[in-house]
């Protein structure tokens, strides 16, 4: 039989105050509904920008690879890197810590999803290119770099560990060797019939320079808006809930902001724009690790490097292993594999689903 309605003592109330049933229950249905909102934003305004940054790739001459990781990847993570560095501010260290390295792990799998919905054949064969496969050694030595500052002396100069300021240092010399690695490629992937080669489409450009540009940032304020509200929505969720920080970040938060790049990478592999879908997906993982680096500023109770558990850490090795079979991938191009996808991302999902179970396992 329930307890009559009227105020009760709740586990994860605060201390001295009375939480009524009534309250929890409205409480808890605007926190979803808030989330379910900032889900339609993030998936709506996700769609939209694929065929922006598309356009100025073209547009620049910056190139599918380049444009997917500097412009489409960190303006997708707008809305997760918003959401971490809030949660910093406010000593979340476990909600940004596992809004930010879990998003890797699951944008990582979102790009076998994405695979699904290219029959031709598999991802891995036909987008393989210097430039992305640049980028994923680039996303394995920033999270090396991560792992180095945890295993680290938490010592802070300002408040800030060491291993921020490295971090930024190598993603921009990462992003130099990524543009060299398209212009003067020092070796090619073999062409096959399946094989999509980034080439600029100038037929089809239907928007100005400036246009793009402006949509672009309207878009990308859109993401980092939605972040901020996700945030507030499940920082309550996880109060309300009692579920732990670290579950909230890495099952919720992590995946509702990693919306914009399932929709993005499936918009993009729909257009044939197969080297913008998988550069998006492994450069917002490369940006999003420098969500760390700007949670570490904004966390002001020391390293945050410091306040990752064993769960995160487990994590971050798992990214890294999705990484290396997504990587090999690249380099065996299978050009047809199980399921309709290569038998490298089935092992990615495979690996994604053991995270999860290991998650929920421990929660």
């Amino acid at each position: 039989m329930l307890p009559p309605p009227g105020p009760v003592d709740w586990p994860f109330a605060q201390p001295g105050r009375e939480v009524s049933i009534e309250f929890l229950q409205q409480s808890l249905g605007l926190s979803l509904a808030l989330f379910a909102l900032c889900v339609v934003v993030i998936a709506t305004a996700g769609v939209k920008i694929t065929g922006v940054v598309d356009e100025l790739a073209d547009r620049t001459r910056l190139g599918e690879a380049l444009a997917g990781a500097v412009l489409l990847g960190a303006t997708t993570s707008l809305s997760g890197s918003v959401l971490s560095v809030t949660a910093a501010l406010k000593g979340n260290a476990d909600l940004a810590l596992s809004n930010a390295l879990g998003g890797i792990a699951v944008q990582t799998a979102f790009l076998a999803v994405a695979d699904l919905f290219y029959r031709r054949a598999n991802l891995e064969h036909a987008a393989a290119s210097a430039a992305n496969l640049m980028q994923g050694a680039l996303l394995v030595t920033l999270m090396a770099v991560i792992l180095v500052g945890t295993y680290s002396p938490p010592v802070t100069v300002w408040g800030v560990h060491p291993a921020t300021l490295v971090l930024p240092a190598v993603y921009g010399y990462g992003l130099r060797l990524i543009r060299h690695a398209r212009l003067q490629p020092m070796w090619r992937p073999a062409r096959t019939r399946e094989t999509r080669e980034d080439v600029p489409d100038e037929e089809n450009l239907r928007l100005s320079l400036g246009k793009l540009v402006l949509l672009f940032l309207a878009l990308g304020a859109l993401l980092g808006l939605s972040g901020w509200a996700l945030e507030n929505a499940a920082a309550a969720l996880a109060d309300q809930t009692a579920l732990a920080q670290t579950t909230v970040g890495l099952l919720l938060t992590a995946t509702v902001t990693s919306l914009p790049e399932l929709v993005t990478s499936v918009a993009a592999v729909r257009r044939g724009a197969l080297t913008l879908a998988v550069g998006g997906i492994i450069g917002g993982n490369a940006f999003d690790t420098l969500f760390t680096a700007a949670s570490d500023i904004a966390y002001r109770e020391g390293s945050i490097y410091a306040r990752m558990g064993d769960d995160l850490l487990l994590w971050v090795a798992l990214s890294v292993l999705m990484t290396g079979a997504l990587l090999m991938g690249m380099i065996r191009r299978e050009e047809q594999g199980p399921g309709g996808i290569g038998f490298e991302s089935a092992a990615v999902l495979l690996l994604y689903a053991t995270g999860i179970g290991l998650v929920l396992h421990g929660a």
